[in-house]
């Protein structure tokens, strides 16, 4: 009796899965890429994606498939070169990725070509200056990882898909930990350990477009609707383009589609001649949208289910936020590493252990104050936290006092 298309997709995504453990408990690639010559030359991406998806529901650690995910690449080698880019539209946000993808190895090519001359010298200019350049050209990547994290991977999540922000967020930190060292070195006129540093840099990033390419994207590309890619594309001009200006053609052919696919809702509130009544008064709902986009603090609410239900839309925000992490769970909106610190403090609110969690870094040349608060109704149930963000280089600054206005 022949086994059910659905029996063999299980079997399979096991065999995949004890592939992977035996690669992790230190069975070397080679060996493997012989035992399951077979299994391995006819597995797609997507059978790999969902792999390594399935092995985190089971528990399996995100950190050490993100230690060896390019281990990883390299067993499935023969079978993944055989995936061609997907093939989308100008403008359609794989379409924007490639083309990043494109750009960033010219950048890399070029930087690598300028640095090997200097690798045994110290860097001088006006060659110092061009590779300087060319450096802060390269560090424009970060808009790239930026919207995968807050528009194609929130996608993916709805569809029961958290893989790629377990894992690949882990490594677009090592990628920018690859990329702050390059630029100290660079800073400091360290020529040798410049060109060193940005191998390491290379090798990093490109391994990533080939997982990008190879794995994600497809993936994504079957997964997803077209309403979803609609809505990754609405948001991702709040976090940016790294170098290039994605066309329209894409999104003029599914304008219609966008108008016909929107349901028309309109918040449920008391209201009195377009006034939504508050505790104390009454302001319209474009009031309190313009009243929370000017406070000089960014807000953002998460709701007593973890989902995040608001932030505002500052012009110019400390961390990029964009409409796609409406709805998603928080812990999902940090990287994995640090989402233990997430859930303690949602567990000490819930329990009413502490009223406010504290942190301040430096960025940048500023000064970032962030601050959380637990949310509790008039019964004293926990309706969720606020997180208060604020620049405050200014007002650390402050001495002694002003009573009269002064803008000279």
């Amino acid at each position: 009796m022949n086994k059910s298309s659905d029996s063999k997709k299980i079997e399979k995504q096991e065999l995949l899965k004890n592939i992977i453990k035996e690669l992790h408990a230190g069975v070397p690639a080679e060996k493997l890429q012989k035992k399951f010559r077979n299994i391995i030359k006819n597995t797609s991406s997507e059978e790999i994606a969902d792999m390594e998806n399935a092995l985190i529901k089971e528990g399996f650690p995100p950190e050490e498939i993100q230690k060896l995910c390019d281990v990883h690449a390299q067993v499935f080698e023969k079978s993944l070169s055989k995936v061609g880019r997907p093939s989308k539209l100008p403008g359609h946000p794989i379409h924007t990725f490639i083309q990043e993808n494109k750009e960033t190895k010219r950048i890399i090519k070029k930087l690598s070509r300028m640095a090997k001359k200097l690798k045994k010298s110290e860097l001088k200019e006006p060659d110092k200056e061009e590779i300087k350049k060319e450096f802060q050209r390269l560090k424009e990547i970060e808009k790239h990882y930026l919207r995968k994290e807050n528009q194609l991977f929130p996608a993916l999540e709805a569809k029961d898909f958290t893989g790629p922000s377990k894992v690949m967020w882990g490594k677009h930190d090592e990628i920018r930990e690859h990329l702050k060292k390059a630029d100290s070195f660079l800073k400091e006129s360290k020529g040798e350990s410049f060109f060193r540093q940005l191998k390491t840099l290379a090798s990093a990033i490109k391994k990533m477009i080939f997982l990008e390419e190879k794995i994600l994207f497809p993936t994504a590309a079957r997964k997803l609707s077209t309403s979803a890619w609609i809505n990754i594309k609405k948001g991702e001009k709040d976090i940016g383009y790294a170098w290039i200006t994605p066309s329209n053609l894409w999104d003029a052919g599914l304008a219609r589609t966008v108008e016909e696919g929107q349901a028309k809702t309109s918040p449920e509130s008391e209201e009195e001649n377009g006034r939504i009544k508050l505790d104390e008064g009454y302001l319209t709902q474009e009031q309190i949208a313009l009243l929370l986009k000017r406070l000089p603090i960014e807000v953002t609410y998460v709701d007593e289910n973890d989902k995040v239900c608001f932030y505002s839309a500052h012009e110019d925000r400390i961390f990029p936020r964009s409409p796609a992490v409406i709805g998603r769970e928080v812990q999902n909106c940090h990287p994995h590493k640090s989402v233990h610190v997430v859930n303690k403090i949602l567990q000490s609110f819930r329990e009413k252990k502490k009223d406010v969690a504290e942190f301040w870094i430096q960025k940048d040349g500023q000064f970032i104050h962030i601050r959380y608060f637990p949310v509790y109704d008039d019964k004293g149930d926990y309706r969720g936290v606020i997180e208060v963000t604020q620049e405050v280089s200014h007002i650390r600054s402050l001495q002694g006092e002003r009573r009269i206005l002064d803008w000279q």
